[in-house]
């Protein structure tokens, strides 16, 4: 099914709500996680974003990782058991029928696919050409596929994966 896609204006609260959702995150889990980090256009001063908070959590086992999803699943989190992308864990909180997503948690064991989110999150906050050139090609993908939000998201893959290999 087809979700909307609805930008807003950089919220100078996103960064608080990642702190306060990481302790929380971190809480969940029977072995701290190695890292975890805030990602996507919400973690960028600045930056228009569909108002979901992106967390990314780093581990060594993704096995021990999963013994989290009962405790997150208790704080309102989704796990997406079905998810066709093995290589990580993925919930969400604030699935329907709560009003609208609030967060993403995404579980890695590969400290490179980690590390290709925060260059390019890290890029955005150093670098106003990109940050101004990725604004731009959100606001207009969020019109032309305002209403899935899938094919929005796959739409940036290209000038993400461009930003990534050049600074890799």
């Amino acid at each position: 099914m087809a979700e909307a896609v609805h930008i807003v204006a950089y919220d100078p609260n996103w960064p608080k709500r990642y702190q306060a959702e990481a302790a929380l995150v971190l809480s969940c889990f029977p072995h701290r996680p190695l890292r975890i980090e805030h990602m996507g256009s919400t973690a960028v001063p600045g930056l228009s974003a569909k108002p979901v908070i992106d967390l990314i959590v780093l581990v060594d086992d993704l096995a021990q990782a999963k013994l989290a999803v009962p405790a997150l699943e208790a704080t309102g989190y989704s796990y997406w058991a079905a998810n066709p992308d093995t290589s990580k864990l993925f919930l969400v909180k604030g699935l329907p029928p709560a009003p609208q997503r609030t967060h993403h948690l995404h579980v890695y064991t590969d400290a490179s696919e980690f590390d290709r989110h925060m260059v390019f999150r890290d890029a955005l906050r150093s670098e106003p050409t990109t940050l101004a050139a990725y604004q731009g090609l959100k606001t207009e993908l969020a019109e032309r596929f305002w209403h899935d939000r899938e094919a929005y998201t796959n739409a940036k893959a290209t000038f993400i994966d461009g930003v990534v290999a050049r600074l890799r």
